[in-house]
């Protein structure tokens, strides 16, 4: 016999991995519309429906050729193009503020560095040894 809760207990899981799934496709789907996915996805399906219309009059290779050769456009290849060309309209301002942004010259102060007093202190000369050294190594440190 199977028994389903009623009351809902644990079912928060259920409700975290909902959740973080829906969260990554809205994640996905703003990022695709940012970059201009959308787009791209719209021209792939003007080509596809170009290369279906064209393939049911004409042999497969004629219909590639007239739907890439850029001659002759459906509605949704000009409108792409149309938004396209929008876009780039509306980056190129934008790009000009913000490199006179980034080229506004700040003034800049160099300071000369300060001596180090360790380096600065004499020099003392080092002491020589006076006994030589053993003659066979010693085989052993002990003394």
């Amino acid at each position: 016999m199977v028994r389903f809760p009623i009351d809902g207990r644990g079912s928060g899981n259920n409700l975290l991995l909902v959740s973080s799934r829906l969260t990554r496709w809205v994640t996905v789907v703003t990022l695709t519309l940012a970059v201009g996915g959308h787009l791209a996805i719209l021209q792939s399906v003007a080509w596809v429906t170009m290369v279906a219309g064209y393939a049911q009059t004409e042999p497969l290779k004629e219909a590639l050729i007239k739907t890439f050769d850029g001659k002759h456009p459906c509605p949704i290849c000009k409108l792409v193009s149309k938004e396209k060309k929008s876009e780039q309209k509306q980056e190129t301002p934008k790009l000009l503020t913000k490199l006179d942004f980034l080229l506004a010259s700040s003034r800049v102060s160099i300071y000369p560095p300060v001596p180090d007093t360790l380096q600065s202190a004499p020099l003392r000369a080092a002491e020589t040894r006076a006994e030589a050294p053993p003659v066979p190594p010693p085989r052993s440190l002990s003394v």
